[in-house]
């Protein structure tokens, strides 16, 4: 008894659903220009906020990152990544990554695709793969539309630290683009729920919502002090270890501690969406 082993002649699983093809699928959908709408609208809410509010000023005789802001654009900058990335960077995440597998399968397309013949691995690779690099995007245009706005309203300096001292412009940039790069790798196990839950149901929705929720839920637990060494298990406990990149002298060991555990989680979940979505029934 033979077996059918026999492919079309020029066949090669390596190239079908080429990254280009799937970047611009989602650059055309209107959640992308929409989430980019908002990122890019942000720092002028913030300008308009302290154009009425006046400067911001010291409470408590306590000098925080905020009360920078309208130093230089480069605070400028620092401020909006301090305000958005406990939460609203984690959307755009949570919505390429959770969108991806599930809003296939909610428009009965998934089917179609893989019979194309797509194979599984490379289909969840190329969508896992734009839609981090989408991820990506989102973060790098926040802060340079802040950058460019607070250059615009406040001059373009030096980076002014709240306990004393600034940095230069070069040396800022330097520390901004290393903040970003930390925010990032620090979203990937929102990224990687997401991603995990797009694969495993049919509305995107859910997946999306499940990730952010999730996410919140690991705030919360992480702003509980009673579990004491407990929430250094925690990613949300190291989301905002990027800000020892902006001082003087620049300590490591907690953005160390934060990139372990959020790429170890990532690859766990990774790992399980790919191993789920090779035994998943698409047809029913």
């Amino acid at each position: 008894m033979s077996t059918l082993t026999e492919v079309a002649s020029g066949y090669q699983a390596g190239r079908t659903l080429p990254l280009r093809v799937e970047l611009v699928r989602q650059l055309k959908r209107r959640r992308t220009l929409v989430m980019g709408a908002i990122l890019a609208v942000l720092p002028f809410v913030l300008l308009i906020a302290f154009a009425i509010g006046g400067d911001p000023g010291r409470r408590n005789n306590q000098v925080t990152l905020m009360d920078t802001a309208t130093a230089s654009g480069a605070n400028f900058a620092a401020v909006n990544l301090f305000v958005s990335a406990g939460f609203l960077l984690v959307i755009p995440v949570a919505l390429f990554c959770g969108d991806t597998v599930a809003s296939e399968a909610s428009w009965s397309s998934l089917r179609y695709l893989l019979a194309a013949p797509v194979p599984r691995a490379r289909l969840l690779w190329s969508k896992l793969v734009v839609a981090l690099g989408m991820s990506l995007a989102a973060m790098v245009l926040l802060p340079l539309v802040a950058l460019a706005a607070g250059t615009a309203a406040y001059g373009w300096g030096p980076l002014e630290i709240p306990t004393g001292g600034a940095l230069d412009t070069g040396t800022a940039a330097q520390r901004l683009l290393v903040a970003v790069a930390y925010i990032f790798v620090s979203q990937l196990v929102t990224a990687a729920l997401a991603f995990w839950l797009s694969t495993r149901t049919d509305a995107p929705l859910g997946a999306v919502g499940g990730a952010v929720g999730l996410t919140i839920v690991g705030n919360v637990l992480d702003a509980v002090t009673a579990l004491g060494h407990w929430r250094d298990f925690l990613p949300a406990h190291w989301q905002f270890a990027w800000a020892d990149a902006v001082q003087p002298r620049p300590e490591w060991s907690g953005m160390i501690q934060g990139t372990a555990l959020s790429i170890t989680y990532a690859l766990v979940l990774f790992a399980l969406a790919f191993r789920g979505f090779a035994r998943k029934d698409v047809v029913s």
